[in-house]
C-alpha cells in the first residue's frame, strides 16, 4: 500500500495526512475483496524498515493503525471479516498491542475474508526467525536435519496455514517487492500500478484481479503441459 507520503506531498500536506487518507482505501479494498469472494487479503501496513523513518511519522502511523482498528472492527464483525496479524509484535507499544488483541478477539469467529495485517513485518526477519526456530529444534534433537523441507519451513513462518498469494499488487509506481513475503510469493503474479494508495479504489482492485485472470500460471511447466492436464469431455 505505497504512495501515502507522496500523495500528501503533492497536495501540500504532511506525510501523516496521506496515511490518514489511506485508511479509506483500506476499507474500500477490504469491501471489494470480500464481495469478490477473495479468501485472504494481506496488507503491508508497516515494515520493520519503517521504524527508521522520522519518529514523529512513526508515532503518528502506529497511533493511526491502532485507532483505525478500533473504529473498523465493528464493521469487520458485521461483514464476517476475520483479522490476523503477522510481524514482530514485540516492537509495538503496549497500547497498540492491546488494541490489536481486542480486534483479533472480536473477529475470531468470522468465517469470511481473512485480512492479514503485516505490521512491523519484513520477510528477511521472518525467514531468519523461522531458521532460528528450526535450528533450535535440530539442536534439541526434536527434528532431524533430513526432515527439513519446504513444507516444514513454511510451517515455521508467520503465514503458516495461509495459502501462498496468487497476486501481489503494489501501488505508488515502484516496481519492487520491498522485503514482502519473499518466500511466499515465489510464484505469485505481480501487478504494479502508478496510482498512489489513497487514490486506489475497489474498482482498481477489481481491475487488478481481472488482469490476473487473463494470465497463464505455469509454475515451471510449459503451456503444452498445462493443456494436456486439462480435463476433456467424454
Amino acid at each position: 500500500m505505497d504512495g501515502n507520503g507522496r500523495w500528501a506531498k503533492k497536495r501540500g500536506f504532511d506525510r501523516s495526512s496521506g496515511h490518514v487518507a489511506g485508511v479509506e482505501s483500506v476499507r474500500k479494498v477490504i469491501t471489494a475483496a470480500s464481495e469478490a469472494g477473495v479468501r485472504y487479503l494481506t496488507l503491508y501496513a508497516f515494515s520493520t524498515e519503517n521504524w527508521n523513518r522520522p519518529q514523529a511519522e512513526v508515532d503518528a502511523l502506529i497511533h493511526l493503525i491502532a485507532v483505525s482498528l478500533e473504529k473498523e472492527t465493528p464493521g469487520m464483525v458485521t461483514n464476517n471479516v476475520r483479522l490476523n496479524v503477522i510481524g514482530d509484535m514485540a516492537r509495538l507499544p503496549r497500547e497498540s498491542i492491546e488494541s490489536l488483541e481486542r480486534s483479533l478477539a472480536a473477529t475470531a469467529s468470522s468465517t469470511g475474508l481473512q485480512v492479514n495485517l503485516a505490521l512491523s513485518y519484513s520477510s528477511r526477519w521472518e525467514i531468519v526467525e523461522a531458521t532460528r526456530r528450526i535450528a533450535a529444534d535440530v539442536a534439541a534433537g526434536r527434528i532431524s536435519p533430513d526432515a527439513i523441507d519446504e513444507s516444514l519451513f513454511s510451517s515455521c513462518l508467520t503465514t503458516a496455514g495461509i495459502p501462498d498469494p496468487d497476486l501481489l499488487i503494489r501501488t505508488g509506481g515502484d516496481s519492487r517487492v520491498s522485503n514482502f513475503l519473499l518466500w511466499q510469493i515465489a510464484y505469485s503474479e505481480l501487478y504494479f500500478t502508478p496510482i498512489y494508495w489513497p487514490d486506489f479504489t475497489g474498482d482498481h482492485f477489481l481491475q487488478a484481479i481481472a488482469d490476473y485472470q487473463h494470465r497463464e500460471r505455469r509454475f515451471g511447466l510449459t503451456s503444452e503441459q498445462l493443456e494436456d492436464d486439462k480435463p476433456t469431455d467424454k
